[in-house]
């Protein structure tokens, strides 16, 4: 059996992030176009500390995170309902609720928010990608709105059922989410 080297895949895992987002989007049925965002994530000294592309799907919108830079520990993440990122980042308003009210949280019955997304775990070395599916249905309606969306940070974990955002602490990192198409 051959021997697979851990160092050469980690080396070239970042060539699964686009190509794993380019895949999906030619799977779209014919005529169906996706509506793209980025988003570049900065701390409160203006340090950047990741990267996250977006991807509308028929079902829902595909998250995809490159972190680096973030103190290790678990963090709430979470998308908020203003495209405005200011230190404290208290400038991007609430999470990200949609036009039918609903509850902080995947523990309450009445949840969760739009914005609402797993904790992270960020490793020792601070570096981190992932991917999540939201509950963002609509990009053009529910992110790029007249006040737009961030991506936002926080400095603990999100505990799923404090409202209305979760006991997660100060936000350390936000960005703003920006369209590609």
């Amino acid at each position: 059996m051959p021997h697979t080297n851990s160092t050469s895949f980690r080396r070239h895992a970042w060539l699964v992030l686009p190509a794993t987002c380019l895949g999906m989007l030619l799977s779209l049925p014919a005529g169906a176009t996706a509506t793209l965002g980025e988003s570049q994530l900065h701390d409160r000294d203006g340090n950047k500390v990741g990267e996250i592309t977006m991807a509308e799907t028929p079902n829902g919108v595909l998250l995809y995170a490159k972190l680096d830079g973030l103190p290790s520990g678990v963090h709430a993440f979470h998308l908020h309902e203003t495209g405005l990122c200011e230190p404290p980042f208290k400038s991007a308003g609430g999470h990200l609720t949609g036009e039918t009210p609903r509850a902080h949280g995947y523990i309450p019955e009445a949840g969760p928010h739009l914005g609402d997304m797993p904790n992270i775990h960020v490793p020792d070395s601070g570096q981190l990608n992932l991917e999540v599916m939201t509950r963002v249905s609509d990009m053009d309606a529910q992110i790029f709105d007249d006040d737009g969306a961030a991506v936002v940070i926080h400095q603990g974990p999100d505990d799923y059922q404090s409202q209305p955002a979760g006991a997660a602490g100060p936000r350390i990192a936000c960005g703003v989410i920006e369209k590609l198409n």
